[in-house]
């Protein structure tokens, strides 16, 4: 049986936040594209994901905020506790507009506003080379199948293979790991519309209200090394963190006991070096990445799916205004070369200052909870307070601008 071969103008690798959302952000362009999925269905790992105001501006821009802020109740305020000192610190966070979503609510609904046939499941690249004669991109299936693009857009995430193509080092990973999950309270919770932290020997529990009677909470340890085994085990992860939680109070052990097993996974927490930001090949010919495969980045400011958004909206406006629409604007392959080349230039231009500053930031708080002497923590804590120069939440004030 001799290879299929299939020619598209744009496809992008990966149907997760940001392919899904590059995706529709170029759709609201008129802009056809082809996402590529390894996964047999979408996928939504990871339970929840918090979005601040920067993310919601993108949203707005895909036309989802109306119904997106429907499925979280806006949280007004942060409380940092210590569990072994007397001590609470309260951050207002009304003005942030940070919500809790699921992230399956997020995944779906932008998925069911693509065109029928946007995404392909359980397609998953293999090689990617530069075709001889057009010098475009061309992917190659673990099928056997190869599919030939003008334009290749990586939102294929930390494992990124077009990151790979495009020469970018590989991430790495803290010394963290992180527990995540649901809790539903068929009666309803009784814990306000507060982000809770509360931090004890080397371990740090988060707990956000998604709505009324849904809670998505976090534990993240210091782990050296995690056997991969208790990963794939619901029921050992929920035995491993409850182990973790024992010095904790009893309404979080009861949370940790009653929440919905499928909703756990167990993960190390990957980052792609801030230094290496700075000169990292983010594009080259016509083939670019977007989201965790450009700036994948820890948790620690709650900004990685956001930011991913805005790449979204930021890459959709620059192609647009580079590729000619429809039959009529038919040009030769070289100028249409320049012309993304253009495009994809001025994206990388106007997102590296954006996603080094957060990656700067999510790196040095991190680096704050593993350092394990007070002089480094102080050194971290330092070069933080230099980077942020504007409040603690600075990092939410970014506008994505218009499609």
């Amino acid at each position: 049986m001799g290879s299929k071969e299939e020619h598209h103008d744009i496809v992008i690798v990966g149907g997760g936040i940001c392919g899904l959302a590059t995706a529709l952000a170029l759709h609201r362009k008129g802009i056809n594209s082809l996402v590529l999925e390894k996964s047999d269905t979408l996928r939504a790992a990871g339970a929840a994901i918090g979005v601040y105001i920067n993310g919601w501006r993108a949203l707005d821009q895909l036309g989802l905020g109306t119904e997106l802020r429907r499925k979280a109740i806006p949280l007004t305020e942060i409380r940092d506790m210590w569990l072994h000192k007397n001590k609470l610190q309260v951050t207002s966070c009304r003005k942030e507009e940070l919500r809790c979503l699921k992230r399956s609510d997020l995944i779906e609904t932008l998925a069911k506003n693509l065109p029928t046939q946007s995404v392909r499941f359980g397609c998953q690249i293999v090689a990617i080379e530069s075709d001889p004669i057009t010098s475009f991109p061309a992917l190659y299936t673990n099928d056997g199948a190869t599919i030939k693009a003008k334009v290749l857009i990586g939102c294929d995430g930390s494992n990124s293979v077009v990151a790979k193509s495009l020469g970018l080092q590989a991430p790495k990973v803290f010394p963290i790991s992180a527990v995540r999950g649901f809790t539903s309270y068929s009666d309803g919770h009784s814990f306000d519309s507060h982000f809770i932290r509360l931090r004890g020997d080397g371990v740090l529990l988060g707990r956000l209200p998604v709505d009324e009677k849904l809670v998505h909470w976090f534990v993240g340890r210091l782990s050296p090394s995690q056997d991969s085994d208790v990963r794939k085990v619901p029921e050992l992860i929920k035995e491993f963190t409850l182990e973790t939680l024992r010095e904790f109070p009893l309404e979080v052990i009861e949370m940790v006991k009653h929440c919905d097993s499928s909703s756990l996974s167990l993960t190390h927490i990957w980052f792609r070096a801030p230094w290496h930001l700075i000169f990292a090949n983010f594009w080259q010919g016509t083939m670019t990445v977007a989201g965790d495969a450009m700036h994948v980045m820890g948790p620690f400011l709650g900004q990685g799916g956001s930011s991913g958004l805005e790449d979204a909206i930021v890459l959709a406006r620059c192609l647009s205004q580079e590729m000619p629409m429809g039959p009529e604007g038919a040009i030769r392959d070289r100028e249409l070369r320049r012309r993304i080349g253009r495009a994809m230039s001025k994206y990388v231009n106007q997102r590296r200052l954006r996603v080094m500053r957060l990656s700067a930031q999510s790196y040095l708080t991190g680096s704050v909870i593993v350092a394990s002497s007070w002089a480094k923590k102080l050194v971290c804590l330092a070069i933080l307070v230099v980077f942020l120069g504007g409040g603690l939440l600075s990092h939410t004030n970014y506008d994505c601008g218009s499609l």
